[in-house]
């Protein structure tokens, strides 16, 4: 029977087991998760937070990662800047990136999520606004979510992936994991 493992990756963490770099040591996913033989199922950035899943069904790993099956992933994004119905629409539509276009994204506007705090905090500016988006997005293209936002005008300040089809964080603690 494979295993599934949700992980609420807090900011910094790389998303593997090793640190081969040669620049400043940085936390991995050995100094959270003591499970032998799993691997993460797609990746998130240094500075995104939220759910990883990782497994020891390559299978399932494929399926969870690869594009062609768009598998949903919800993101709760923290922007600068306020939203017009206009770029929201442009999220909706998809958007040009370098690489081509994306796929269409559900995004709407949220009331500021009871999330943990980050560390460290995001800059506050008193004379910037910014707002919550709930974006799922079904490509997973390196950095888009970040890279869709700013080209929308809305660079973004903090992104913690929330969900990956059924899969959630809720329940989970930066840093925790749990079986599925």
């Amino acid at each position: 029977m494979s295993r599934l493992i949700l992980f609420n990756k807090p900011y910094g963490v790389l998303c593997q087991f090793t640190n081969e770099s040669t620049g400043a040591p940085r936390p991995t996913l050995a100094d959270y998760i003591d499970l032998p033989g799993v691997y993460p199922a797609g990746r998130l950035d240094l500075d995104s937070e939220g759910l990883l899943l990782l497994t020891d069904d390559g299978r399932l790993q494929a399926r969870i990662a690869d594009p062609r099956y768009k598998m949903p992933k919800t993101y709760l994004v923290q922007v600068e800047g306020e939203p017009t119905d206009a770029s929201l629409d442009a999220l909706r539509k998809g958007v040009r990136l370098k690489d081509g276009p994306t796929l269409p994204a559900e995004v709407e506007r949220i009331a500021a999520p009871d999330l943990w705090p980050r560390d460290p905090p995001v800059r506050f500016r008193k004379t910037v606004p910014d707002c919550w988006l709930r974006l799922t997005i079904r490509e997973g293209r390196n950095r888009q979510v970040r890279r869709m936002t700013a080209a929308v005008g809305l660079p973004t300040l903090r992104l913690v992936r929330w969900s990956i089809g059924d899969w959630t964080i809720e329940g989970i603690a930066p840093g925790e994991w749990r079986a599925a």
